[in-house]
């Protein structure tokens, strides 16, 4: 293969950069007179970025760095743990309501209140509206909505997933499945969506219909839908 003599000379130049590096006297590099005026910059910077890899194999560091192993089964299904709506993947245990104000009151209750409509004014936290649990519903189409629990969520399955991954606040994934359970019958009782003697658990979860479970509608975007169907 032929190669332009213009080619070869920045071939040279190049390679001539890691010997560059290592030198004590000055390299000696001939110029063509009309490369002059683009010759001096792109020594320097091809320099300034040959030299650190030069130098760190030079100290005997690695060129690849490979932090931490590759996670094991086991500890990937210890934080894959997300329900889809249809609730497949919910684990063993159950909760009632009586149960479940227990939790609610011990952990719950500082940011969401004991009324369940949120605590005003907490440092470094939402505002008393973004921390409310029940209520509003019928209120997301007028000119003030209260989005809620109660008034937003299409899936009661969410409320059991996003408990069990993100609350207490602060000690998120603390709660036992059956604490959990039984903060989420609390929570939809105290919304009027399911009665007080209803014991929650995998099978009755995903029966219960949430009062907005209509106020959505499917993606039908194909690469979403399969992404959520994996």
């Amino acid at each position: 293969m032929c190669i332009p003599r213009e080619a070869r000379w920045w071939r040279n130049v190049l390679s001539n950069l890691k010997e560059l590096a290592f030198r004590s006297t000055p390299l000696s590099v001939s110029i063509p007179r009309r490369y002059k005026t683009i010759a001096a910059p792109f020594i320097a910077s091809g320099l300034a970025l040959a030299l650190p890899t030069i130098l760190a194999h030079a100290q005997g560091y690695p060129s690849k760095y490979d932090f931490g192993t590759t996670a094991t089964e086991q500890e990937i299904a210890a934080v894959a743990i997300a329900i889809p709506a249809d609730g497949k993947g919910l684990p063993p245990g159950k909760g009632d309501y009586a149960a479940g104000k227990t939790v609610y009151e011990t952990t719950c209750a500082a940011c969401h209140g004991t009324d369940l409509k949120g605590v005003p004014g907490l440092p470094d936290m939402p505002s008393g509206a973004a921390l409310r649990l029940i209520g509003g519903r019928g209120t997301l189409a007028s000119t003030n909505p209260v989005v809620t629990i109660e008034s937003y969520w299409p899936y009661a399955t969410t409320l059991f997933d996003y408990i069990r991954r993100a609350m207490p606040f602060s000690a998120p994934g603390s709660l036992s499945n059956d604490e959990v359970y039984a903060v989420t019958a609390y929570i939809l009782a105290e919304g009027n969506i399911i009665d007080k003697t209803t014991v929650i658990d995998a099978e009755t979860l995903p029966k219960v219909r949430m009062p907005n479970r209509d106020g959505f509608i499917p993606d039908p975007r194909p690469e979403l839908f399969k992404y959520w169907q994996r």
